[in-house]
């Protein structure tokens, strides 16, 4: 996890992290098998962290809240843990133990005792917040600040807005609010929530 913190997931190969324990790579082949398998671990160790949080608390509101920023502080700690999210389950036993306390905590709020309504619940959560968390991490990855990126293409705006053809974007570009990233994300999981509120009353 150091290892992939200081230099990237690229770097979390069996050689390096062999390297890392003083071992040799064949040494490290006697715990786990292939380089999928340490990945795996790593998600597990980041799980760990997340169910380290403390347990889910409050209404079904709050519970699903947390699913989503424990998952958003994870990646803010560990900026690879993006792209090891969103493809097979991890079924780790600190995935487990998360998972559990997680639906634990929601299938005793009300309008939750339908399981399946709580995995659909969760699942879209998930979706929201991983889709937010990729955006949002697409700036760390071009090696441009957003603002040297937004000083660099703030000329070429200028004049292509200036042609009036777009007089709905120069609208955007002047007068909408543009919040920041932690606002935005907020944002977007109260419409989320707002949205699953609406299934439970219908």
């Amino acid at each position: 996890m150091a290892l992939a913190d200081a230099e990237g997931l690229d770097a979390v190969s069996m050689r390096n992290v062999a390297a890392r324990l003083k071992a040799s790579p064949m040494r490290l082949y006697g715990f786990v098998a292939t380089k999928e398998e340490l990945l795996d671990l790593l998600v597990d160790e980041i799980f760990g962290e997340m169910a380290g949080a403390g347990p889910f608390e409050g209404d079904w509101r709050a519970i699903l809240g947390q699913f989503a920023s424990r998952i958003r502080r994870a990646w803010q700690t560990h900026k690879w843990f993006v792209d090891l999210l969103g493809g097979r389950p991890s079924l780790g036993p600190n995935a487990l133990a998360f998972m559990e306390a997680g639906y634990a905590a929601l299938v005793r709020a009300e309008g939750f005792q339908d399981i399946d309504f709580a995995m659909f619940a969760v699942a879209t959560i998930n979706a929201y917040t991983v889709g937010a968390i990729r955006t949002e991490s697409s700036e760390f990855n071009t090696g441009t600040s957003r603002d040297d990126w937004e000083n660099a293409t703030w000329p070429y705006l200028q004049r292509q807005l200036a042609t009036g053809r777009f007089p709905t974007l120069e609208k955007i570009v002047g007068d909408a609010d543009h919040p920041d990233p932690d606002d935005q994300f907020e944002r977007g999981l109260a419409c989320v929530l707002d949205g699953l509120e609406a299934r439970i009353l219908t």
